[in-house]
């Protein structure tokens, strides 16, 4: 085949696929979301973690996706895997079953385009997650890595686990020189005065 072909196919591929996402984020936007309360609190935090650490992870070049700190230690893509893998097992506590294609080894996936996909698909989950719960559910008894705790408590999980590892992912970034995009974005503030 040559080369102008795959090239080709692999865009009409990717533009199938960004489609297909789009679509599905139209129709969940769409989706009654709660305006108050403890799910409303939770999916604003949600949110706010999906937005920066897919800013992040389109903003770390592809090449610093197998930096480490240190040996035995996450590498920049297994971070942002290791959060979209958590975005689909953590629900499974409150009976949302993650995607067929949903695969353990998750981390060991490191093509920035792939890892950025399957963050937004892992966000969109843990959305209709919150979204699919109700307020009276909250109180509900389940098991969470073989604890008893609340539907409340794996929701909350679900924010802060994402918030946890936004920082470390924050901290990798500026390690490799890259700015957070949403810090890139604000406009220098001056110097203050030494005390």
């Amino acid at each position: 085949m040559k080369r102008s072909n795959v090239l080709a196919l692999t865009l009409l591929i990717l533009c199938g696929t960004v489609m297909t996402h789009a679509q599905s984020v139209a129709t969940t936007k769409t989706a009654t979301a709660p305006t108050s309360g403890f799910r409303a609190e939770v999916l604003r935090q949600i949110e706010d973690a999906e937005k920066k650490l897919i800013a992040l992870a389109e903003a770390v070049p592809q090449e610093k996706y197998s930096w480490r700190p240190a040996e035995g230690v996450r590498s920049t893509s297994e971070v942002f895997m290791h959060v979209a893998g958590g975005n689909f097992f953590i629900p499974q506590a409150i009976g949302a079953k993650p995607p067929a294609s949903f695969n353990r080894d998750m981390e060991k996936i490191t093509d920035k385009v792939k890892v950025v996909e399957s963050l937004k698909q892992s966000f969109e989950h843990i959305r209709q997650a919150v979204l699919n719960t109700s307020d009276a559910d909250l109180d509900k008894s389940v098991k969470l890595f073989g604890r008893d705790t609340t539907t409340r408590d794996v929701l909350l999980l679900l924010a802060t686990h994402s918030h946890e590892h936004l920082g470390q992912a924050i901290a990798y970034a500026r390690m490799s020189n890259v700015v957070p995009p949403w810090t890139a974005a604000r406009p220098a503030q001056p110097q203050r005065p030494s005390r």
